[in-house]
């Protein structure tokens, strides 16, 4: 989340006229994220959340974003749910951006990762794809392995601004990746980016899922390898290996993994661990001037990474056989 387009008073007026939700009682920009612009909006009927759609998001995509949300939650899984105005409709104009009104979801996101949140988000992933299977929208990965090279040619030799001899990790580590990406995995619908900030807790109690707007069809057990990258590594960037273990085997209690899974995994994790240090990196280099925004620093994807590249095989992650 962030803020990257301003909402005046005339705005949220015009948007609010078309629902019955009562009087604003305040609005206040969310600074978190890198992607869309969002506030939080209280209201009379309670609080949600308003997104602006910016750039980087297709419109396009918008109706496969929010029918998973509502297909998702119809099978029991806690999710943010699409406002419809009075006219049945969830998408909406605000400041030349599309936008939605999506409601809002208590519990907070976590500081200090255990082992019991790794299991927690391990079971929810899981439940996550199993819902998922018979959405009946698709959307492709557009940030998956072929999406990488425009990320490596966007940022170019400026990656070197950031850590000397970058731009050549980066070129090497993806000539690698596409020699030996693993193909005719289980696909499914992948929420692609459950960090810990898209995950809040009531408090050791999993409470809800959050922010699906990189959600697509991929190899499911990819989503989980963004999982371990996500979670289960220590400040000082060395792996936790109960975590691990925490996560995938509480992914396993909900869904099997197949044997081509497993042996998958490192290399998921390992592409896992470049496509965040890639995006990370050209945000990094392109703030736009003003913007409420906090970039993620990319450093700490290229030390997971190395991490990644040193893994021998699965049983490195926690699993048990």
């Amino acid at each position: 989340m962030a803020v990257y387009t301003e909402v005046s008073a005339e705005d949220l007026d015009r948007l609010l006229a078309g629902y019955d939700l009562g009087t604003v009682k305040s609005c206040k920009g969310i600074a978190e994220g890198v992607e869309n612009s969002n506030y939080l909006v209280h209201l009379d009927a309670g609080f949600f959340i308003l997104t602006l759609y910016e750039k980087r998001v297709n419109a396009d995509d918008l109706p496969f974003f929010l029918g998973l949300m509502r297909h998702l939650a119809a099978r029991g899984l806690t999710c943010p749910q699409p406002v419809a105005n009075r006219n049945g409709e969830i998408l909406a104009e605000v400041a030349g951006r599309p936008a939605a009104l999506v409601t809002f979801l208590d519990g907070l996101s976590v500081r200090r990762v255990t082992p019991v949140h790794c299991a927690g988000v391990g079971a929810a992933l899981a439940q996550l794809h199993i819902a998922g299977a018979d959405f009946a929208l698709r959307r492709p990965n557009a940030l998956a392995l072929p999406g990488w090279q425009p990320l490596v040619d966007q940022a170019g030799a400026r990656a070197d601004e950031v850590t000397p001899g970058l731009a050549g990790t980066i070129s090497a580590e993806l000539a690698f990746l596409t020699a030996h990406w693993p193909h005719d995995l289980p696909q499914g619908v992948i929420h692609a980016d459950l960090f810990t900030d898209n995950v809040f807790f009531l408090g050791e109690q999993l409470s809800g899922l959050i922010d699906f707007y990189f959600a697509c069809n991929d190899a499911l057990v990819y989503d989980l390898a963004i999982c371990l990258n996500a979670w289960c590594f220590e400040p000082d960037f060395s792996f936790n290996i109960t975590k691990g273990m925490a996560m995938i085997e509480a992914y396993r209690g909900v869904r099997a993994l197949s044997a081509a899974e497993i042996a998958a995994l490192p290399i998921l994790s390992r592409g896992a661990a470049l496509r965040f240090l890639l995006t990370r990196l050209v945000d990094w280099l392109n703030v736009p001037k003003g913007a409420l925004v906090r970039p993620k620093d990319p450093k700490e994807y290229l030390r997971k990474l190395r991490f990644q590249q040193s893994v021998t095989g699965p049983r490195d992650y926690g699993l048990r056989d």
